[in-house]
């Protein structure tokens, strides 16, 4: 059996005798008896069982949700043959790669009550996250292990975790061939623009652990599972801000009498959103040249907590960031009037982007996963529901503060990023409705509820994290210094 334990500076997994277990499921052969993760101001360090081969920054384990000591139950056989197409009779097996995080975890709770047979893959470092910056969700989010034992006695559903690194590929490929999944949910990726925009080695972090993590994806479906549908989570902002409509992945194009259908162009504004286009570069390569099937979901902004699942018990709970590095606007606005702070709009305030509930998060991947691209097809869906200036924002939380008797004021704070702050925007999202999308639209009672979540909350606000602390202009150890203070 594994048991991992979380302190500060250390991520120690213990493990006894030879061979760990995931539920009812033999796993990866292990070797050592002790592993350390230690954290300093680049996540990412060498970590080497106690043998002479040494491995990446992460560990071939399962972790398991029985007691420890317990014997885990005899292997069952899955039903799947590989030899021959899936049986569609079976339940179908999602694996839901960042499976912790914000919209991985709501989404694999979700799955999982559908009736999908769900594996979580994740390597924790979001935690780390919080840890190296002293930052912290407003709502204490319990252990992954504690989070999937509480599932699993409200509902009886098992959802299986591994515990690991996707950039390892010899810990994926275990984890890929163990579970057999018939898609693949991609959320394991480092998704702030701010993290990626600090310093030079977090900016190399997020290129290298986002394009390398899905080109391992991309391989493993390749050799061990051709038809597994993968599910990526694409981002809005890789199409920046152009002065014509923003069509669904493509856009058709009349030059010099010529007419041809091409990707839209991209315009990433940070390193982040630079990494996604790499991812989808590499997705679109690979599906052309291998015949994979593909799905890249382009999220807006994602604003919101609750799920019906994670409604459930506070263990089930989501987090909620409203730092200036992993904060969103809407949270964030929330967050500052609850403690009657100003909101803090960055400049203009006329930056425009799509938007859109977490419950719709996890409706358009339930969408995606029942309706799976073909074989060598590289679908495109923007994931959103509405458009909204900053300032629309700030007048919609204005304005819902006035109803609860909170005086909420707005402040014009100079913009840390580099973009233009008024603009045309026009982005398409008909693929999805047409799939069957009903959307939960921002209404003055969410924004209510997302104040009285703050409110509820706001003894555990750190009034040092309410301001922008990344500059797209200034890199460096003193403003890494800063943000940690």
């Amino acid at each position: 059996m594994a048991q991992l334990v979380l302190v500060p500076s250390t991520l120690e997994l213990s493990a006894i005798g030879k061979q760990c277990f995931k539920p009812q499921t033999q796993c990866c052969m292990v070797n050592s008896t002790t592993l350390n993760l230690r954290t300093s101001k680049f996540p990412l360090k060498r970590v080497t069982f106690q043998r002479q081969k040494p491995l990446r920054s992460s560990f071939t384990v399962c972790a398991t949700t029985l007691p420890i000591g317990q014997d885990a139950p005899p292997q069952p056989t899955n039903g799947f043959d590989q030899s021959s197409s899936r049986d569609s009779s079976k339940r179908k097996r999602v694996m839901v790669i960042g499976g912790d995080g914000y919209c991985g975890w709501a989404t694999a709770l979700h799955l999982s009550k559908k009736n999908y047979e769900v594996a979580i893959v994740d390597n924790l470092i979001r935690r780390t996250f919080d840890l190296q910056l002293g930052l912290d969700s407003l709502t204490p989010i319990a252990s992954i292990h504690d989070r999937v034992s509480r599932w699993k006695s409200l509902t009886g559903k098992t959802i299986e975790l591994y515990i690991g690194d996707i950039c390892d590929f010899e810990f994926f490929s275990a984890a890929f061939k163990s579970f057999e999944p018939d898609t693949v949910v991609h959320f394991g990726e480092q998704r702030s623009a701010p993290y990626s925009m600090m310093d030079r080695p977090r900016a190399l972090f997020t290129q290298s652990n986002n394009v390398i993590g899905t080109l391992n994806v991309l391989f493993a479906i390749k050799e061990f599972s051709e038809d597994c549908h993968l599910v990526k989570l694409g981002t809005m902002g890789e199409y920046g801000t152009p002065n014509i409509d923003i069509e669904e992945g493509y856009i058709t194009i009349t030059h010099n009498g010529r007419t041809d259908t091409l990707p839209y162009p991209k315009q990433a504004n940070s390193f982040y959103h630079l990494s996604k286009v790499h991812d989808s570069n590499n997705i679109h390569f690979s599906c052309k040249t291998w015949g994979i099937r593909a799905t890249d979901l382009n999220q807006g902004v994602v604003y919101g907590v609750r799920t019906d699942e994670t409604d459930m018990h506070e263990e089930l709970c989501n987090r909620l960031d409203y730092d200036g590095v992993f904060g969103t606007a809407l949270n964030r606005f929330c967050v500052q009037a609850a403690v009657g702070h100003p909101l803090t709009v960055y400049g203009k305030g006329g930056q425009t982007r799509g938007y859109l509930d977490i419950r719709d998060t996890v409706q358009c991947m339930e969408l995606a996963i029942a309706n799976p691209a073909k074989p060598g097809e590289f679908r495109v869906f923007n994931q959103f529901t509405e458009q909204f200036s900053v300032r629309d924002l700030a007048a919609l939380v204005s304005k819902a503060g006035e109803k609860l008797g909170i005086d909420v004021k707005t402040i014009t704070v100079p913009n840390p990023r580099i973009e233009k702050e008024e603009h045309y925007y026009n982005a398409k999202r008909t693929k999805l409705i047409e799939l069957g999308l009903q959307p939960h639209y921002l209404s003055d009672s969410l924004i209510d509820s997302l104040l009285n979540f703050a409110v509820a909350y706001k003894d555990r606000i750190d009034m040092k994290q309410i301001m922008p602390s990344v500059s797209w202009k200034k890199f460096g150890a003193a403003q890494v210094r800063s943000v940690a203070a």
